[in-house]
């Protein structure tokens, strides 16, 4: 059978194939969306394949030993956080931004119903706010995971403020690399989180501090790693 090259409907299967072969959730996972959605949270959160990907990097992160420190400006509904707190070796500690109040409260209560809430340490306030303080606790070279998945155009001041506290070898990782309501291959001009997210994907990708890639699941996740 002749490949014709990717299609709507292509990528709409291909999309369901990840989900349903590499994105399966337990009790906790399942079904946390619809309840935040249900008490009026957005409908924005990580698809299933791309948390158990979360997972895995995290639990690759820290010389193959697991992340010590993750950091992730977003946490919405906990979805995401869950995943990577569960890839975290022992002792390990996940340190999220949430900018909502609501959201934060949401998914603090998803971190205790997944059993996880130990690891985790809720930060309310707006990432660019919160990081400096938050960097300035931990330390220079302290962090294994960085996850970006907030305010578009404010990716490269998120990765300006914490860029001191990823140490050699940590992860950083971008949600949205591709698209969100937009998509990366919309003229430039008509978003502005679409010509912001451009501009980061190429400064991560020209930076040689980083050995960056990006992956098409879902909207897009880039990974770089710091040299």
């Amino acid at each position: 059978m002749a490949n014709d090259g990717m299609t709507p409907a292509r990528w709409r299967n291909t999309s369901a194939y990840l989900q349903e072969v590499f994105g399966s959730e337990d009790e906790h996972l399942a079904g946390l969306m619809e309840r935040a959605i249900a008490e009026g949270l957005p409908d924005i959160a990580v698809s299933s394949d791309v948390g158990r990907f979360l997972q895995v990097l995290t639990m690759m992160a820290g010389d193959g030993t697991g992340a010590r420190v993750a950091i992730e400006v977003g946490t919405l509904a906990g979805y995401s956080g869950i995943w990577i707190a569960r890839g975290l070796r022992q002792g390990g500690v996940l340190h999220t931004i949430e900018y909502e109040p609501k959201h934060a409260a949401f998914a603090q209560r998803a971190f205790e119903d997944a059993g996880v809430a130990d690891r985790v340490r809720m930060h309310v306030g707006a990432g660019l706010d919160v990081l400096p303080r938050l960097v300035g606790e931990l330390g220079p070279a302290s962090v294994d995971v960085v996850l970006l998945d907030a305010v578009k155009p404010e990716y490269g001041g998120y990765l300006e403020i914490v860029r001191p506290a990823m140490r050699s070898g940590s992860l950083l990782i971008a949600d949205n690399a591709l698209g969100a309501n937009w998509w990366i291959d919309d003229p430039a001009g008509s978003d502005p989180a679409r010509d912001a997210m451009d501009a980061f994907n190429r400064m991560v990708a020209a930076d040689p501090a980083f050995d960056a890639a990006c992956v098409p699941i879902r909207e897009g996740v880039m990974i770089a790693r710091k040299r």
